[in-house]
This record gives structure tokens, C-alpha cells and sequence, in this order.
């Protein structure tokens, strides 16, 4: 296979994995991982490099046009960042004590219930909850457009919320995966915010997560500038089309995208533990 080959391949994977991520709010990298170490043979190392990079990409591409249409909580994804931070610090610090593999099995269990939790009716805007006192004071509770014009929404549970954002920041740092999909079942299941809401939150927060991890994989020489390039080339434009489909979307449809890429990923963790990968 030649360079201009490979190139192109790559770039074709790397929209695609844009595309996902922007609409699920999982990040590109659950696709470009798999894809650039199972069918093209990279180096795990120089994957996740790449894969973090695209992240990044994902995030800015799709944040701007989340932003801007008003979908994003900026203040509730900067607040839950602090969770994600320490949790990734804590799950690092322990990560040569706990089994990986029994842990990775553990992990696939809940990633497929929770993909049948997120197709179970849920209210998108529930009338008559009490708002939650916390965060009133911290001032989350926010609104976002709809076809029928701007909602408000509450953000509920926010203690419990933080302490799953910690978790997910543990298990970023134990298996060194994303955890968009922990971020976003955070807020759409515990939080009870709207489903749209929670997708692009999550894609706000990861862009901030990657861009930290970004550094350490660059000093130690681990994003290949060859690699990364087409990947950022691809997933680019995946996220921009992604963030414009996310607006009109149904949000059923996007659950149902968001539980597919769920199944996927637990399957795909559970056979890299018993294979040893």
C-alpha cells in the first residue's frame, strides 16, 4: 500500500470516526483507535496519539457550531471538568494496582446497559421538578433551541453528577480511553438534562481533557506528524457535518446512534481483554 493509499484510507476512517463523535459526544478516537490498530497495524502508542488529536479536532470543530447555536453549558462542562481532572490523576496513580483485564470486563457490562438505559422514554423536559438548590447557586441551570423555540432546562443531582464525572475521569486514566461516554450519561441519566445538551457539553469537555493528555504524548514522541495529519484532515469536516446534522436531528435517532457506538465499544473491550490486547 502506498502513502498516498494509506492517506486516503486514513482520511475516509477519520471522518467517519468526526462524524460519530460529534453527533454522540463520545469523541472520535472510540473509532480511530480500533481502526488505525486493527486494520491498518499502528502502534498502539502512536493510535492514541493520533486518536487524541482527533479528539481535539472533534471538539473545536463541533463545539464552535454548538456555541454558537446555544446548546452548550459552558459553565456546567467547565465545573464537571474538575471531576474528570482528578479523577484521571487518581485513576493513574492506581493503575499498577488494579487488574486491567477484570476491569475492562467490568466496565464493558455497564457501557451495554447503560446503552439500554439511554433508549428507555425519558421526559426531554419535565415540568414541575423542584430545581436543585445547588445548582441554582452555582447558576447551571440553563436553555437551549428547539423547533419550538428556547427551553429552559434544570440541571438536578449535580453532587451525584460530579462523582460519576469522577469516575469517569478514573477510568480515563486507568485504560487510558475517552470518557464522552460516561460524560454523557452523566448529565442525560443522573443530571436529567436534555439529551442534545448532554452530547455537546461532552464534546466541549473532551477537546479540554485530550488537549492535556495531547502534551504528555507529544513529549514523549508518540503523535506522528505523518499519522495525525490525515486523521485531523478527516475528522475535521466529519465533525463540522456532524454538528450540523446534530441540530436538526431527532433526538431519538441520536440515542439509538449513541446506545449502536455503546454495544460497539463494550464488545470491542471485552475482546481485547480475553485476547490480551
Amino acid at each position: 500500500m502506498s502513502i498516498l493509499e494509506f492517506s486516503l484510507l486514513v482520511w475516509i476512517g477519520s471522518f467517519t470516526a468526526g462524524l460519530v463523535g460529534a453527533l454522540t459526544g463520545l469523541g472520535g478516537g472510540v473509532v480511530i483507535v480500533p481502526l488505525l490498530t486493527s486494520v491498518f497495524g499502528v502502534d498502539i502508542r502512536y493510535a492514541v496519539g493520533a486518536s487524541l488529536v482527533s479528539v481535539i479536532a472533534t471538539s473545536l470543530g463541533a463545539a464552535s457550531t454548538y456555541i454558537k447555536k446555544g446548546y452548550t453549558n459552558l459553565r456546567l462542562g467547565m465545573f464537571l471538568e474538575v471531576a474528570t481532572t482528578i479523577g484521571a490523576l487518581i485513576g493513574a496513580l492506581i493503575a499498577t494496582f488494579i487488574s486491567v483485564q477484570a476491569l475492562t470486563i467490568v466496565l464493558a457490562v455497564v457501557l451495554l446497559y447503560s446503552a439500554y438505559l439511554s433508549q428507555q422514554p425519558k421526559l426531554e423536559n419535565p415540568e414541575n421538578e423542584s430545581p436543585d438548590v445547588l445548582s441554582t447557586y452555582l447558576k447551571l441551570d440553563s436553555t437551549y433551541p428547539t423547533p419550538d423555540g428556547v427551553i429552559s432546562y434544570q440541571v438536578h443531582s449535580l453532587p451525584l453528577g460530579f462523582c460519576v464525572m469522577l469516575l469517569a475521569g478514573v477510568i480515563s486514566g486507568l485504560l487510558g480511553i475517552g470518557s464522552g461516554a460516561f460524560k454523557v450519561l452523566a448529565m442525560d441519566q443522573v443530571m436529567r438534562i436534555p439529551f442534545k445538551v448532554s452530547t455537546t457539553t461532552s464534546n466541549f469537555m473532551i477537546g479540554v481533557t485530550a488537549a492535556a493528555s495531547a502534551g504528555v504524548y507529544l513529549a514523549r514522541g508518540y503523535i506522528d506528524p505523518g499519522l495525525s495529519m490525515p486523521v485531523m484532515l478527516g475528522v475535521l469536516p466529519g465533525a463540522f457535518l456532524g454538528a450540523k446534522i446534530l441540530v436538526g436531528a431527532k433526538t431519538q435517532v441520536l440515542r439509538i446512534i449513541f446506545s449502536f457506538v455503546l454495544v460497539v465499544m463494550a464488545l470491542k473491550m471485552v475482546y481485547n481483554s480475553l485476547s490480551g490486547g
